[in-house]
């Protein structure tokens, strides 16, 4: 009798969800799978050896890709913490100048918006200014880990547009840029520069 001896790996699925697939340029659906080797017997595995290690497949390309990429955020992620950002910073720079200052509202309310938050009111600015402290940090931190270092001055310049549209920044304003710097991952010497571009150019305005 021929016996067909043989080795093979099969593989499993772990989970499953969205992630961002740089093949096809979007979010997609994916599958991670763990991978193991095994003796086969006329093509059906008999006995388990060791794992392969695991990957990740996109549904759609079917390109696999290492388990890391899961790490990096989605299309929808990006879309969603760019204006959540942009409203924790600003609450923060609000209360730190006068909060009630209508050139300073103005500026705020256009900025969340132009970062795609389009249904965004003047009325909402003062629920954004009672979250917690924590609640701020939170937010800058998940969009900092989605901006380049550019994507990030522009954010701290926009704030800071928000603290000088009714004057001057305030040593309390002043404050408040360094500390949304910091949360952003920015070197001091970045939002020094930042600041000092904001403050030049409301100068030659």
């Amino acid at each position: 009798m021929l016996l067909i001896w043989g080795l093979r790996v099969f593989y499993h699925t772990v989970s499953q969800g969205t992630f961002h697939c740089r093949t096809c340029g979007g979010d997609r659906h994916y599958r991670r799978r763990a991978g193991r080797r095994f003796v086969t017997l006329f093509f059906i595995p008999i006995i388990p050896l060791n794992k392969t290690g695991e990957h990740v497949q996109c549904m759609t390309c079917k390109t696999r890709y290492v388990t890391d990429v899961l790490s990096l955020p989605t299309a929808a992620q990006m879309q969603a913490a760019l204006p959540a950002g942009l409203r924790a910073a600003a609450a923060a720079m609000l209360q730190a100048g006068n909060r009630g200052s209508a050139a300073a509202r103005q500026q705020a309310v256009a900025a969340i918006q132009g970062a795609g938050a389009q249904g965004y009111t003047d009325a909402d600015l003062d629920a954004d200014g009672a979250q917690p402290a924590e609640a701020v940090r939170s937010a800058l931190g998940e969009v900092a880990r989605q901006l380049t270092p550019d994507a990030k001055e522009w954010f701290l310049a926009e704030i800071v547009r928000i603290g000088m549209a009714d004057g001057p920044l305030t040593d309390s304003e002043r404050r408040v840029a360094e500390m949304i710097a910091m949360d952003l991952g920015m070197t001091q010497a970045q939002a020094v520069g930042v600041v000092t571009m904001a403050e030049r150019a409301a100068r030659q305005n």
